[in-house]
């Protein structure tokens, strides 16, 4: 399985990003689907996933971020609006074979990331 992320880039304080994972080798309703992100200096941690036809987001982005997918694609998406200085991560697209979860361990793919800055 590899997956292609893509869509970052700088933005100021109150803008909107949407980021891309383009999953290859397998479809992505066979996998479930996790954002993660990881500041400076900071572990990685959760941002938003996939379970089932469910999605759970960190607390830190609920009600800013939305995931979606398109299925002819077999890409999923991550829509971030409301973005803050605190954002600022590469953020990276993983695929899970079980269930789906906030915890990075139980995560099997990983891409490369993508860089998101958000200024002040």
């Amino acid at each position: 399985v590899q997956l292609v992320e893509s869509g970052g880039g700088s933005v100021e304080t109150g803008g909107s990003l949407r980021l891309s994972c383009a999953v290859f080798g397998r479809t992505f309703d066979s996998v479930a689907m996790g954002w993660f992100r990881q500041a400076p200096g900071k572990e990685r941690e959760f941002v938003a996933g996939f379970r089932w036809s469910d999605t759970f987001y960190a607390d830190s982005v609920k009600g800013r971020f939305t995931l979606s997918r398109d299925t002819a694609k077999n890409t999923v998406y991550i829509k971030m609006n409301s973005l803050k200085p605190e954002d600022t991560a590469v953020y990276y697209c993983a695929a899970d074979d079980g269930w789906g979860s906030s915890d990075e361990y139980a995560y099997d793919y990983w891409g490369r990331g993508t860089q998101v800055t958000v200024s002040s």
